[in-house]
């Protein structure tokens, strides 16, 4: 073998006791780190997000280099199913205006909210959730299911909401279906001091947000899992918005963190921009 590839035989028995390089080392170690992220994010992040934990942990290297780890690795991040309809509009009844007009971003917490429902498919049954979505930081701040598309689920989430954040004068968006356009649900904003907005009909960038969240639980949670009863699906949909979404799961569009550590460093920023008396006068 050594003639025919011409090499030494010195040098072939010197390679197989030679020790793995720095690099390959380095690789190994980078690579146990990146499987422990990638389980801890439910199998669900790719090589961004895995990057900026790295970041997070002071661990600084190239997005590419991740990439080309988790690929020897086997590691891939999840990818997202078709949309599907689950609001249906009430030609009768009057909807609110549209107070957006597609421009979603809060320029502070409770500002604009935005809500949608969706589907949760079960060996029992659909299960149906619906969400109310914090556009400044992208915090799901109500929510509810239920096995049952009527009013009721959508206000129990705006209950949830106001009874969470207290809002005040917030914009709530939606689109014209008609849990959102009924009288009791009009009637609650209007206890609540919520300004109802609704979207054009048909278009999901009027709520392009909300359908956000929703590819992201279909993606992330729904596609990686089948649930045999509804109690299974709520008890993974509750873990899901309260135990890892909320507090932990990273947005390209807030900076890489987390909707709580967004808000988070939005109200530290605040007390830092505006000190109390007592520290002005020392």
């Amino acid at each position: 073998m050594c003639r025919v590839l011409a090499v030494s035989a010195s040098g072939y028995y010197a390679w197989l006791k030679r020790p793995p390089c720095a690099r390959a080392r380095a690789d190994a170690e980078l690579t146990l780190r990146i499987r422990a992220i990638h389980q801890f994010s439910h199998a669900t992040y790719g090589a961004p997000r895995i990057h900026e934990e790295l970041r997070a942990a002071n661990i600084h290297l190239g997005r590419k280099r991740v990439a080309r780890l988790m690929k020897a690795a086997a590691l891939r991040g999840a990818s997202r199913r078709p949309w599907t309809i689950t609001t249906v509009r009430d030609r009768q009844a009057r909807p609110a205006p549209d107070l957006l007009h597609r421009n979603f971003v809060g320029a502070a917490p409770n500002s604009v909210w935005v809500a949608d429902i969706t589907y949760i498919p079960t060996w029992a049954g659909f299960l149906y959730l619906a969400v109310v979505l914090d556009t400044f930081s992208r915090r799901i701040v109500g929510w509810a299911m239920a096995t049952h598309l009527r009013t009721e689920l959508v206000l129990e989430a705006l209950n949830m909401a106001v009874g969470q954040r207290r809002p005040a004068a917030v914009i709530h968006h939606s689109d014209q279906g008609s849990q959102y356009t009924a009288l009791a649900f009009g009637k609650r904003c209007d206890e609540a001091g919520v300004r109802p907005s609704m979207g054009s009909v048909g278009d999901c960038f009027d709520n392009a947000m909300c359908e956000s969240f929703f590819a992201t639980l279909e993606c992330e949670l729904l596609n990686q899992r089948t649930f045999k009863s509804q109690i299974e699906a709520r008890m993974a949909i509750f873990e899901f918005i309260e135990g890892w979404y909320n507090p932990h799961r990273r947005h390209s569009a807030i900076n890489y963190l987390s909707p709580i550590d967004f808000e988070r460093n939005y109200r530290n920023n605040i007390n830092y921009r505006s000190p109390s008396p007592s520290t002005e006068a020392g």
